[in-house]
């Protein structure tokens, strides 16, 4: 799936040597795309809701890359912590960042829409995507005043495989997506790039991590230990990709695939995703029960 920006011709090494900035860089695959991008020659920002996990990335930079890497305690879900975020990015960076990766995200599903709840779409919408929000609307401006740089948005292929029960995922992740396309739209023709990842399942904790019920978590546990990626492989395909112009990253074929599918045939798309999922194990506990809702982690 090609951006605009590489159909008009010529990529970048923008993620060598960036100024970036990562949310949710404690763990899974924004610790990836920050170890990745200090193996790169570039100095990361490393903002997350549990500091410790940060501390613990940014030690990872010093003793793996030598490179220069910070922590800061960040909620994306909050304005105002976003807000200092961006601040104290520009002032450590003694200017704007040059590549932001807007990452954090949490698990949720288990439940069809009318049993979900609004406190968890509340919760789920919060990070997931206001998240993203906030790290656009904050972010956007200083890198087009710069007129160069990049933004990394983590979606999800759930954006568009609207697989059911998990409603509350899906709207923000496809949110994301939409965002990130109008966002690119946006930046057109200047040298800002924009980019979307759209993964299926990453070997990280967003399952453990999130409110999911039993019986979907098994199910997610047991795909992502047999099908899915490293969140190493990923970012740096991501990253490459980002070099490359990209707008959509399709990391997996099974992705590539629901893509395809869904657009030639939506509605035996339907029929079929929701003729499968009622052979599956049903729900046996609520979204809520025994989760860290605390915690601020990956989405895939």
């Amino acid at each position: 799936m090609w951006g605009l920006n590489h159909l008009l011709g010529g990529g970048s090494r923008r993620t060598y040597g960036a100024k970036a900035v990562v949310t949710g860089a404690g763990s899974g695959i924004g610790r990836a795309f920050a170890l990745e991008l200090a193996a790169r020659g570039g100095q990361v920002v490393c903002a997350d809701i549990d500091k410790e996990r940060a501390d613990q990335t940014v030690r990872l930079i010093e003793r793996i890359h030598g490179g220069t890497a910070h922590a800061i305690f960040c909620d994306v879900s909050d304005r105002a912590d976003m807000e200092s975020l961006a601040l104290h990015t520009e002032l450590l960076f003694q200017g704007p960042p040059t590549l932001v990766i807007n990452n954090a995200g949490v698990g949720i599903g288990g439940s069809p829409v009318g049993e979900i709840g609004l406190d968890d779409w509340q919760w789920a919408l919060g990070i997931n995507l206001w998240g993203v929000v906030h790290g656009c609307e904050l972010f956007a401006p200083q890198l087009r005043a710069a007129g160069r740089g990049g933004i990394i948005n983590v979606a999800s292929a759930a954006g568009f495989a609207a697989a059911p029960t998990m409603g509350a995922y899906n709207v923000s992740k496809a949110a994301v997506m939409s965002l990130s396309e109008t966002l690119a739209a946006e930046m057109s023709g200047s040298d800002v790039a924009v980019t979307v990842l759209c993964p299926t399942f990453v070997k990280t904790n967003v399952a453990r991590d999130g409110r999911i019920g039993a019986a979907s978590m098994s199910l997610a546990e047991t795909l992502m230990r047999w099908t899915g990626f490293s969140p190493e492989h990923v970012a740096t395909m991501t990253l490459d990709a980002h070099d490359r112009g990209r707008l959509y990253v399709l990391p997996q074929l099974d992705a590539q695939l629901i893509w395809l599918l869904k657009r030639q045939f939506p509605t035996l798309y339907t029929c079929g995703l929701g003729a499968l999922t009622r052979l599956l194990p049903q729900q046996d506990s609520p979204t809520g029960a025994a989760v860290n809702t605390d915690t601020e982690k990956t989405g895939v």
